[in-house]
């Protein structure tokens, strides 16, 4: 039988001890929670399906993502951490109060719809993509929660809920004059290393941090190839250069400015520290594209652009995978658009048959 006594601030305080079982106390308001939480937990012990919820009652989401943060992030991708960290400043916003064991569907849910309902900072609408990566960091840490950290969790709660539906495909590509004037203004911009580093995007739709991470020593121009350890999906992968990218590697690996004691190709100026890091662009291309009236082109969308030109150009899809990196078709399909202007060219360039009579 449980112990109950109340104590000298008024509560109720039910302690259970019983063989083969640690001690489990709780403090309640009313001494009858107090005896309905003592037979109900006695009654699981005795069918043996008791399980010790403490941890998860006292642990709040905030404490619990400043854990997974600390020991589960410092295992991905720097990209990753980043991110991360990010979302999980959000839902400690916003969830960081609950405790895990009262994290129910019911509030993740309430969560998610006011998080579709609100704008950014910049005003913009929260975007359906954003909500379903900070739903999967929530969801990954009950994983890692009920598996690893021995809390007492029974189930994720983040599986009982709709997840917002993926947005919309980014289309976006280089339209009329866009390309002409873009790279009329990288011309005339004092670094040449942010025009190597667009064109080099454009022709090998390498991601930024692929290009500007790259040392001296990976680039091979007899061979005409960029050799990547390590890429977004985990898999090292070779990068064939045409002769437009061989051209912009050649220019950036004769920068007469480079440091002897640097060997990234694409370099920026030392920190507090000393050390030289990849060359940072992103200021200096937001205010150009800005002036340019281009501010919704992204960086990113370069490789979109360039997917999508070698395949309205005829390269089979299994070689275009090679060249991006992506490991499924699925995944490719999401950067290849092909303009309707140009499958009608193909069309027309196709043998004529003769209409069934």
């Amino acid at each position: 039988m449980a112990t109950i006594v109340k104590t000298p601030a008024g509560t109720w305080k039910a302690v259970i001890r019983k063989t083969g079982w640690p001690t489990n106390a709780k403090t309640f308001r009313t001494k009858r929670d107090a005896e309905d939480w003592s037979r109900r937990t006695e009654d699981e012990m005795v069918r043996g399906v008791y399980i010790q919820r403490s941890g998860s009652e006292r642990m709040t989401l905030e404490k619990a993502l400043q854990r997974y943060l600390a020991d589960v992030t410092p295992t991905k991708k720097p990209s990753t951490r980043k991110a991360e960290t990010t979302k999980a400043k959000q839902l400690i916003l916003n969830l960081g109060k609950y405790s895990l064991a009262a994290l129910s569907a019911e509030i993740i849910a309430d969560y998610r719809d006011s998080r579709l309902a609100s704008t950014s900072k910049h005003g913009r609408p929260i975007s359906n993509n954003t909500v379903r990566l900070e739903l999967a960091l929530l969801s990954h840490l009950y994983t890692v929660a009920i598996k690893e950290w021995g809390l007492g969790l029974t189930f994720n709660p983040v599986l009982n809920i709709r997840k917002p539906r993926p947005g919309p495909e980014r289309d976006r590509r280089l339209a009329g004059d866009e390309e002409r004037r873009l790279f009329a203004a990288l011309n005339d911009y004092s670094n040449p290393m942010l025009r190597w580093i667009a064109v080099i995007a454009l022709e090998t739709v390498m991601r930024s941090s692929e290009i500007t991470g790259l040392r001296c020593h990976q680039v091979n121009l007899q061979k005409r190839v960029a050799f990547l350890p390590d890429t977004k999906n985990g898999s090292p992968r070779e990068v064939p250069l045409n002769e437009t990218a061989t051209e912009a590697f050649r220019d950036a690996l004769d920068n007469p400015t480079r440091p002897n004691d640097c060997d990234l190709i694409f370099f920026g100026e030392p920190g507090k520290d000393g050390k030289r890091r990849p060359y940072a662009f992103t200021k200096t291309w937001g205010l150009l594209k800005r002036k340019l009236g281009m501010s919704d082109f992204r960086f990113h969308d370069f490789r979109h652009e360039g997917i999508s030109r070698y395949a309205e150009r005829g390269l089979s899809a299994q070689k275009l995978a090679a060249l991006s990196g992506h490991k499924s078709m699925q995944q490719l399909k999401r950067y290849t658009h092909l303009r309707g202007e140009d499958l009608v060219r193909d069309l027309d360039a196709l043998p004529k048959r003769r209409p069934t009579a």
